[in-house]
């Protein structure tokens, strides 16, 4: 990289931990915009490798991408699976 080069930012570089997912997550439900939390799960997903989630889920890596897009309607089967394959469990307040 040159000296005066920027990188464009990439959450999923950041997202290294348990707790720092869930941090993240909660953050993105409190905002209440469901395009955000799809976008938030598809940075998680491909921080942990989408390759890997496809696999802990059954579901394929190519619909993984599709339904964790803003825009998508993934069934919320979908996004229990890929949040479980996280670690990460939604709990009601």
């Amino acid at each position: 990289m040159k000296k005066n080069e920027t990188r464009e930012f990439d959450i999923a570089n950041y997202l290294t931990s348990r707790e720092l997912i869930a941090e993240y997550i909660t953050q993105v439900l409190a905002d209440g915009d469901t395009d955000e939390l799809l976008d938030a799960i598809g940075h998680i997903a491909r921080a942990r490798s989408m390759t890997k989630v496809a696999d802990e889920t059954g579901l394929k890596r190519e619909s993984l991408y599709k339904s964790l897009k803003a825009g998508a309607n993934p069934k919320f089967d979908t996004v229990v699976k890929v949040l479980n394959s996280f670690g990460v469990q939604l709990q009601a307040v």
